[in-house]
């Protein structure tokens, strides 16, 4: 059972900092940085593939850390340093033949609100800035960074009506 706007959403894209992570950047001695990210996202998003549907990162950030858990989780879209999110969104789309209708964004600061805007389907993390909450069509609950992600792929499968085929993965 497809419900209006969720049954046209194929792709979902994700920011970094605030949305996969708390924000928060711990900096060593060395310069190196470290970032916290949450294992329920992880398994929403390779749930999320599993039941055919595709994950991209668009951030404004640079760092292999990125690319790593980007890798482990087997995200393949993954644009680093963005300055204009909205034309590598439009990127994005081209190359997989999507239209903007055919996207979901999970955003939470002023450099998503391009991104936001141009999707079928904006999201905002329960601790977003007021402007993007503003946009977005659903605000999720939780934090970012603190299962965010999840609770995202969760309201998608059940606009999709795909929450108990999800399930039935783990049965």
């Amino acid at each position: 059972m497809l419900i209006e706007p969720f049954d046209s959403i194929q792709l979902l894209v994700l920011d970094v900092d605030g949305v996969l992570t708390d924000g928060g950047i711990y900096v060593a001695d060395d310069g190196s940085e470290l970032k916290r990210y949450d294992v329920t996202d992880g398994l929403g998003i390779k749930v999320w593939e599993k039941l055919g549907f595709s994950t991209a990162i668009i951030t404004g950030r640079t760092g292999d850390n990125v690319s790593h858990r980007a890798a482990y989780l087997g995200i393949g879209d993954v644009s680093l340093g963005s300055r204009d999110k909205a034309a590598c969104l439009d990127a994005l789309l081209k190359r997989r033949g999507l239209s903007p209708g055919n996207a979901a964004f999970l955003g939470d600061d002023w450099p998503d609100l391009p991104a936001l805007r141009r999707v079928g389907y904006p999201m905002a993390v329960g601790n977003a800035a007021p402007a993007p909450a503003q946009v977005a069509r659903h605000v999720i609950k939780a934090r970012g960074g603190h299962g965010a992600v999840r609770e995202a792929i969760e309201h998608l499968l059940e606009g999709k009506g795909l929450m108990q085929r999800a399930l039935a993965l783990y049965a």
